[in-house]
């Protein structure tokens, strides 16, 4: 039983009914609302006025007393891979996280997450291969294949390129709208923010020096030559390493358990996640939201922050 909750619902296109219907449907499950506020982000706010691609939102933060955790979970979104209420992702979490006072950790997923696109694939293209490639990237994010066979075999296909195509990658590299903003409001308020992926530390490097990361970790590209090999150097980055990544920041940085927050999209996070306070699929694959804490199903990164309470 978990006594104090909170919950935050998201959506581009809310009905002006929404935010009566939660309510209500809070109540009649036995939880009492003690305050509640709704906003408008703009699209200038959500893209730091960086990104015209950038679409506004609304949110609601409900602040509830009484209630159990994943009872109201399911209630507030029965399905899943669906939505009780026009397009509103609803969701339920400890209201601890909004200790303003607790020091906290955000760890992303980096590909289709705090990034638009998938660089495996962008690599791929420089081979006349990108759809074959993407075709069985989308499979491992499905859970439909082993992550780290599919990820050695799909770098093979890039045995012989050259090295300087990773600037030509980095160069079409796009950050996810609101990811900036994201960043730049948890270092504000004393957090620290992390990045872990199943791509490329050649790409991810200079992007956390971008971006001014706390830490980041992915796999090493084998160059030879001034040539890719088709291979990658030591462990690669799986599910189990990206789960192991974050609890050890999370004691490198003296945050707890109870103040991490996750966010990812495919089901190579799925374990991140579930070592989270809160794991957040982030328009996220089928797997992945059946079994995450939290959604958000639109494409703005920045709505993360109001899980925090930011």
């Amino acid at each position: 039983m978990t006594d104090e909750l909170a919950v935050i619902a998201l959506s581009r296109t809310p009905e002006p009914e929404d935010a009566d219907r939660i309510l209500a449907e809070l109540e009649d499950a036995g939880a009492t609302v003690e305050q509640y506020g709704r906003v408008r982000v703009t699209a200038t706010a959500s893209s730091g006025g960086e990104d015209s691609e950038a679409t506004g939102y609304s949110a609601m933060t409900v602040r509830v007393a009484g209630g159990d955790l994943e009872a109201l979970r399911k209630r507030m979104r029965p399905d899943p891979e669906g939505f009780r209420w026009h397009s509103v992702d609803v969701n339920v979490i400890p209201q601890a996280l909004f200790d303003p006072d607790a020091k906290k950790l955000l760890v992303v997923d980096v590909d289709s997450t705090l990034i638009q696109q998938e660089v495996i694939d962008l690599l791929a293209g420089h081979v006349g291969r990108q759809e074959e490639v993407a075709a069985v990237t989308e499979r491992a994010m499905r859970g439909e294949i082993d992550f780290a066979r599919s990820l050695q075999e799909r770098v093979a296909v890039l045995e012989g390129v050259p090295e300087s195509v990773l600037d030509e990658v980095i160069s079409q590299v796009r950050l996810s709208i609101g990811a900036r903003v994201l960043v730049e409001t948890f270092h504000r308020a004393g957090h620290t923010v992390g990045a872990v992926s199943g791509g490329f530390n050649q790409i991810l490097a200079p992007l956390a020096e971008k971006l001014g990361l706390d830490h980041y970790r992915a796999n090493d590209l084998e160059i030879v030559d001034g040539h890719l090999t088709g291979r990658v150097l030591g462990e690669v980055v799986d599910a189990d390493v990206k789960e192991r990544m974050l609890k050890q920041w999370a004691a490198e940085d003296g945050v707890s358990p109870e103040q991490v927050i996750a966010v990812g999209d495919g089901a190579n996070d799925a374990k991140m996640l579930s070592s989270a306070a809160v794991g957040i699929s982030f328009n996220g694959k089928p797997l992945l939201r059946q079994s995450a804490d939290a959604q958000i199903n639109m494409p703005n990164l920045d709505s993360v922050r109001f899980f925090a309470d930011l």
